[in-house]
Protein backbone atom coordinates (compact mmCIF):
# COMPACT_ATOMS: atom_id res chain seq x y z
CA UNK A 1 0.00 0.00 0.00
CA UNK A 2 1.51 3.50 -1.10
CA UNK A 3 1.73 5.98 1.70
CA UNK A 4 -0.26 9.34 1.92
CA UNK A 5 1.40 12.24 0.16
CA UNK A 6 2.84 14.21 3.04
CA UNK A 7 1.41 17.95 3.18
CA UNK A 8 3.06 20.78 6.34
CA UNK A 9 0.60 22.82 7.41
CA UNK A 10 2.13 26.05 9.35
CA UNK A 11 -0.14 28.53 10.66
CA UNK A 12 -0.63 30.27 14.04
CA UNK A 13 -4.53 30.15 14.02
CA UNK A 14 -5.91 26.72 15.57
CA UNK A 15 -8.94 26.78 13.66
CA UNK A 16 -7.21 27.13 10.48
CA UNK A 17 -5.17 24.06 11.15
CA UNK A 18 -8.38 21.82 12.66
CA UNK A 19 -10.28 22.77 9.15
CA UNK A 20 -7.20 22.22 7.01
CA UNK A 21 -6.55 18.89 8.34
CA UNK A 22 -10.06 17.82 8.31
CA UNK A 23 -10.09 18.74 4.69
CA UNK A 24 -7.19 17.20 3.41
CA UNK A 25 -6.54 13.97 5.30
CA UNK A 26 -8.64 11.85 3.20
CA UNK A 27 -6.05 12.02 0.60
CA UNK A 28 -3.00 13.69 2.30
CA UNK A 29 -0.66 12.37 5.43
CA UNK A 30 -1.05 16.08 7.19
CA UNK A 31 1.32 17.34 9.82
CA UNK A 32 0.28 20.87 11.70
CA UNK A 33 2.47 23.55 13.21
CA UNK A 34 0.75 26.17 15.05
CA UNK A 35 4.37 28.49 15.44
CA UNK A 36 6.96 28.77 12.30
CA UNK A 37 9.49 28.28 14.51
CA UNK A 38 9.08 25.14 15.08
CA UNK A 39 8.44 23.98 11.58
CA UNK A 40 11.86 25.41 10.56
CA UNK A 41 13.61 23.34 13.80
CA UNK A 42 12.65 20.44 12.04
CA UNK A 43 12.43 21.05 8.51
CA UNK A 44 15.46 19.13 7.98
CA UNK A 45 14.71 15.71 9.09
CA UNK A 46 11.19 15.86 7.06
CA UNK A 47 10.24 13.66 4.40
CA UNK A 48 9.83 15.13 1.19
CA UNK A 49 6.37 16.69 1.16
CA UNK A 50 4.24 19.77 0.20
CA UNK A 51 3.92 23.22 2.21
CA UNK A 52 0.76 25.28 3.49
CA UNK A 53 2.53 28.24 4.69
CA UNK A 54 0.64 31.38 6.67
CA UNK A 55 1.55 34.39 5.64
CA UNK A 56 0.91 36.41 8.56
CA UNK A 57 1.99 34.94 11.91
CA UNK A 58 3.96 36.43 14.73
CA UNK A 59 7.64 36.07 14.99
CA UNK A 60 8.01 35.05 11.36
CA UNK A 61 5.65 35.70 8.45
CA UNK A 62 5.60 33.65 5.32
CA UNK A 63 8.24 35.61 3.58
CA UNK A 64 11.09 34.86 6.33
CA UNK A 65 10.34 31.17 6.38
CA UNK A 66 10.68 30.69 2.48
CA UNK A 67 13.71 32.72 3.01
CA UNK A 68 14.79 30.44 6.06
CA UNK A 69 14.19 27.19 4.08
CA UNK A 70 16.23 28.18 0.79
CA UNK A 71 19.55 29.67 3.06
CA UNK A 72 19.54 25.82 4.12
CA UNK A 73 18.82 24.40 0.61
CA UNK A 74 15.51 22.78 1.72
CA UNK A 75 12.38 22.41 -0.92
CA UNK A 76 9.33 22.34 0.18
CA UNK A 77 6.93 23.27 -2.94
CA UNK A 78 4.46 26.07 -1.01
CA UNK A 79 1.44 27.42 -0.83
CA UNK A 80 1.00 30.75 0.60
CA UNK A 81 -2.29 31.49 2.22
CA UNK A 82 -3.67 34.45 3.36
CA UNK A 83 -6.53 36.39 4.99
CA UNK A 84 -5.50 39.81 3.80
CA UNK A 85 -5.31 40.00 -0.07
CA UNK A 86 -1.93 42.13 -1.19
CA UNK A 87 -0.91 41.47 -4.68
CA UNK A 88 2.39 43.12 -4.07
CA UNK A 89 2.71 40.42 -0.91
CA UNK A 90 1.32 37.62 -3.50
CA UNK A 91 3.82 38.33 -5.96
CA UNK A 92 7.08 38.52 -3.37
CA UNK A 93 5.75 34.83 -2.24
CA UNK A 94 5.69 33.53 -6.13
CA UNK A 95 9.14 35.34 -6.82
CA UNK A 96 10.23 33.72 -3.77
CA UNK A 97 9.63 29.71 -5.10
CA UNK A 98 5.59 29.61 -3.87
CA UNK A 99 3.47 27.56 -6.05
CA UNK A 100 0.38 29.56 -5.49
CA UNK A 101 -1.67 32.20 -3.42
CA UNK A 102 -4.31 31.50 -2.16
CA UNK A 103 -6.59 33.83 0.17
CA UNK A 104 -8.72 32.69 3.03
CA UNK A 105 -11.45 31.68 3.43
CA UNK A 106 -11.01 29.25 0.90
CA UNK A 107 -12.71 26.36 -0.85
CA UNK A 108 -11.68 22.86 -0.22
CA UNK A 109 -11.54 22.24 -4.22
CA UNK A 110 -8.97 25.61 -4.26
CA UNK A 111 -6.89 24.61 -1.48
CA UNK A 112 -6.71 20.53 -2.96
CA UNK A 113 -6.12 22.41 -6.49
CA UNK A 114 -3.20 23.97 -5.53
CA UNK A 115 -2.14 20.97 -3.54
CA UNK A 116 -2.11 19.19 -6.79
CA UNK A 117 0.54 21.82 -8.35
CA UNK A 118 2.10 21.68 -5.72
CA UNK A 119 2.92 17.74 -6.19
CA UNK A 120 3.22 18.24 -9.65
CA UNK A 121 6.63 20.18 -8.47
CA UNK A 122 7.28 17.81 -6.36
CA UNK A 123 7.09 14.85 -8.74
CA UNK A 124 8.29 16.41 -12.08
CA UNK A 125 11.32 18.38 -11.50
CA UNK A 126 12.79 17.32 -14.93
CA UNK A 127 9.88 18.87 -16.66
CA UNK A 128 10.87 22.97 -15.81
CA UNK A 129 12.67 23.79 -19.04
CA UNK A 130 9.52 22.69 -20.93
CA UNK A 131 7.36 24.60 -19.09
CA UNK A 132 9.06 27.35 -19.45
CA UNK A 133 9.34 26.88 -23.09
CA UNK A 134 5.41 26.73 -23.45
CA UNK A 135 5.47 29.85 -20.73
CA UNK A 136 7.88 31.92 -23.59
CA UNK A 137 5.53 30.79 -26.58
CA UNK A 138 2.52 31.80 -24.70
CA UNK A 139 4.46 35.08 -23.53
CA UNK A 140 4.92 36.05 -27.44
CA UNK A 141 1.53 36.13 -28.49
CA UNK A 142 1.18 39.29 -25.92
CA UNK A 143 1.04 43.14 -27.54
CA UNK A 144 3.53 45.27 -26.27
CA UNK A 145 0.86 47.34 -24.30
CA UNK A 146 0.28 43.83 -22.44
CA UNK A 147 3.61 43.03 -21.49
CA UNK A 148 3.75 46.73 -20.29
CA UNK A 149 0.45 45.61 -18.02
CA UNK A 150 1.83 42.11 -17.36
CA UNK A 151 5.09 43.54 -15.90
CA UNK A 152 3.48 45.75 -13.70
CA UNK A 153 1.52 43.09 -12.06
CA UNK A 154 4.39 40.88 -12.02
CA UNK A 155 6.12 43.89 -10.29
CA UNK A 156 3.38 43.72 -7.63
CA UNK A 157 1.42 46.75 -8.60
CA UNK A 158 -2.14 47.24 -8.21
CA UNK A 159 -4.34 47.47 -11.25
CA UNK A 160 -4.79 51.88 -10.19
CA UNK A 161 -1.02 51.96 -10.26
CA UNK A 162 -0.68 50.29 -13.47
CA UNK A 163 -3.58 52.24 -14.72
CA UNK A 164 -2.16 55.62 -13.57
CA UNK A 165 1.78 55.12 -15.10
CA UNK A 166 0.71 54.21 -18.19
CA UNK A 167 -1.89 56.65 -18.73
CA UNK A 168 -4.78 54.07 -18.77
CA UNK A 169 -8.36 53.94 -16.78
CA UNK A 170 -8.29 51.19 -14.31
CA UNK A 171 -10.93 49.38 -16.48
CA UNK A 172 -8.11 49.53 -19.44
CA UNK A 173 -5.84 47.63 -17.28
CA UNK A 174 -8.81 45.08 -16.09
CA UNK A 175 -9.63 44.47 -20.01
CA UNK A 176 -5.61 44.48 -21.09
CA UNK A 177 -5.41 41.89 -17.66
CA UNK A 178 -8.30 40.21 -18.36
CA UNK A 179 -7.00 39.05 -22.23
CA UNK A 180 -3.15 38.60 -20.92
CA UNK A 181 -4.80 35.55 -18.69
CA UNK A 182 -6.69 34.31 -21.39
CA UNK A 183 -3.04 34.05 -23.46
CA UNK A 184 -1.29 32.93 -20.84
CA UNK A 185 -3.97 30.35 -19.76
CA UNK A 186 -4.08 31.67 -16.56
CA UNK A 187 -6.83 31.28 -14.55
CA UNK A 188 -5.38 33.29 -11.25
CA UNK A 189 -2.98 35.91 -10.74
CA UNK A 190 -0.75 33.51 -8.81
CA UNK A 191 -0.98 31.68 -12.30
CA UNK A 192 -0.11 34.19 -14.39
CA UNK A 193 2.44 34.94 -12.49
CA UNK A 194 4.11 31.44 -11.77
CA UNK A 195 3.53 31.34 -15.90
CA UNK A 196 5.36 35.33 -16.48
CA UNK A 197 8.34 34.40 -14.34
CA UNK A 198 8.73 30.70 -15.93
CA UNK A 199 9.05 32.55 -19.14
CA UNK A 200 11.94 35.21 -17.42
CA UNK A 201 9.62 37.82 -17.03
CA UNK A 202 11.13 39.04 -13.70
CA UNK A 203 8.80 42.37 -13.20
CA UNK A 204 8.99 46.06 -13.39
CA UNK A 205 7.93 49.54 -13.35
CA UNK A 206 5.59 49.73 -16.78
CA UNK A 207 7.21 52.06 -19.03
CA UNK A 208 5.50 55.38 -19.91
CA UNK A 209 4.22 55.33 -23.71
CA UNK A 210 6.43 58.02 -25.75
Amino acid sequence: MNALPKVYVVDDDEQMLRLLSRQLRPEYDVMCFAAARHFLDVSSVLAPGCLILDMHMPEFNGLEVQRRLAEHNLSFPTIMITGLGDVNVAVQAMKAGAIDFVEKPFRRDTILESLRLAQHRLAAVGTRGENAEAAKLRLATLSAREMQVLNGLVAGLPNKTIAYDLGLSPRTVEMHRAHIMQKMEARSLSALVRLALAAGCEGADPVLPT
